[in-house]
């Protein structure tokens, strides 16, 4: 298809991160037309609002590659708008786009299997998502989101990467805290680096701050922490990789100062008035791979539970979904089920929030860094980008043959999208210049401040 023969076709894509910016530039190179809608006033998604501050390097490495992405000739931003909040699917149908791609995360949590337990959320209860969103913007000075209270011996409800980063701001957190009561001023890098070298550089430790620590609760062992992208398919491989967790799961111990309890589910709540203080755990046994509930029980007060087990796309009106996840009309195909010309990509089709299962197709890449320093650096994260970018060119390709088969759009067509696109723009106060939007709403950088 050629440049101006693919002009008379308009695609839109909902969310401009990783997975949407490189699927609008692929077809951006291929001619089409895009629109890039994101809820946000930027689209960085998860780069901006759920990797720690701390990756400061990497974030703007990351942002810079999607805003080079986007800021293309035949791509409209539309930012602040929302599908399903500010824009219904149906409205969108109507426009006339010869495809709808769904590259929109996963930004909902999946919700803590204990009956009634969401009505303590603010109460003894938070969610991850919000709670590092809060952390990684709580230092702008014009900050109005969500706030969050962090409390000594909280317990994180979790097991995967994301848990860990969790741990790692309720300790920096705690202590850094205390230290300030001390009159010692350490910032949030340095804590990050190792809260022990901190702490021994001060000849302190946690119980001369009164710091219990936080525990992080897990439904397996430490072995199977999924902390490492290793293969697994032989049993040498298998003991390889467990034994690459545990070493994992124990240096951050070492420099983060946490405790950890594994094989154990929570069941029940523990509550005290309006307040969740605390929660009723079944032991676990690990069988064949399989989670086997025991007899045993135990109970843990705290005054904080953070749960961190994972995030799901939010479900729209009007989208099939299957199992919290949109649903594909074939396991290889990007198909949404029911349409002949929408497709969802990314997290919002696997349902994984998480960076150590986005990179299972390259584990060949990060294996060896990841057994050598046992933690994950800048250039694992962008080794996961770099997969992410490959995974959708592919699909990139597969959607376009079917666009080939859609017919041309009309000029009224097109008009009235850009129409519809304009009026979005004007209502969000977007100036239609990229590079002086980005500028404008980037947030004050806490590296810059200190």
């Amino acid at each position: 298809m050629s440049i101006k023969e693919s002009g008379h076709h308009f695609i839109a894509i909902f969310g401009g991160a990783v997975a949407g910016a490189e699927a609008a530039f692929q077809l951006s190179k291929r001619g089409f037309r895009i629109v890039v809608f994101d809820q946000a006033p930027l689209p960085f998604g998860k780069i901006e609002d759920g990797l720690p501050k701390w990756h400061y390097k990497l974030r703007d490495k990351e942002e810079a590659n999607i805003n080079e992405k986007i800021d293309q000739e035949n791509i409209v931003f539309v930012p602040g708008v929302k599908l399903g909040r500010d824009l219904s699917f149906e409205d969108v149908l109507s426009w006339g786009f010869s495809a709808i791609i769904l590259a929109t995360g996963a930004w909902k949590d999946r919700p803590i299997s204990i009956e009634g337990i969401d009505a303590y959320i603010g109460k003894g209860l938070y969610y991850q998502n919000p709670f590092v969103y809060w952390f990684n913007h709580n230092h702008e000075p014009n900050y109005s989101g969500p706030q969050f209270e962090i409390e000594d011996k909280a317990l994180v409800i979790g097991g995967g990467l994301a848990s860990l980063d969790v741990v790692k701001i309720i300790m920096i957190e705690t202590v850094q805290k205390a230290l300030k009561a001390r009159g010692i001023e350490e910032d949030m890098f340095s804590l990050e680096h190792g809260i022990n070298k901190v702490l021994e550089k001060h000849n302190l430790n946690l119980n001369d701050l009164n710091i219990e620590g936080c525990t992080l609760c897990y439904r397996r062992r430490e072995i199977d922490m999924p902390l490492s992208p290793m293969a697994t398919t032989t049993p040498e491989l298998l003991e390889k990789a467990q034994l690459v967790r545990q070493k994992i799961l124990d240096n951050f111990q070492k420099k983060y100062l946490f405790h950890f309890e594994p094989c154990v589910i929570p069941v029940d709540k523990i509550v005290e008035g309006e307040k969740l203080t605390g929660l009723r755990f079944q032991r676990t046994n690990i069988v064949n791979d399989k989670v086997i509930p025991d007899d045993d029980f135990m109970e843990i007060k705290t005054p904080l539970v953070i749960s961190s087990i994972g995030s799901i796309p939010e479900m729209i009106q009007g989208i099939p979904s299957s199992g919290g996840i949109f649903k594909i009309s074939k396991p290889e195909s990007c198909l949404i089920d029911g349409f002949n010309n929408v497709f969802a990509i990314g997290n919002a089709v696997t349902g994984k929030g998480n960076i150590n299962e986005s990179i299972k197709h390259g584990r060949e890449i990060t294996e060896e860094i990841m057994e050598t320093h046992l933690e994950w650096h800048q250039e694992d994260y962008e080794n996961w980008h770099r997969q992410t970018a490959m995974k959708v060119t592919k699909e990139i390709n597969t959607i376009i043959e079917t666009i080939e088969n859609q017919k041309f759009l009309s000029d009224g067509v097109i008009q009235k999208i850009l129409d519809q696109t304009e009026a979005l723009q004007t209502k969000t106060g977007y100036n239609g210049n990229y590079k002086k939007w980005v500028e404008l709403n980037t947030p004050p950088r806490l590296e810059t401040m200190l």
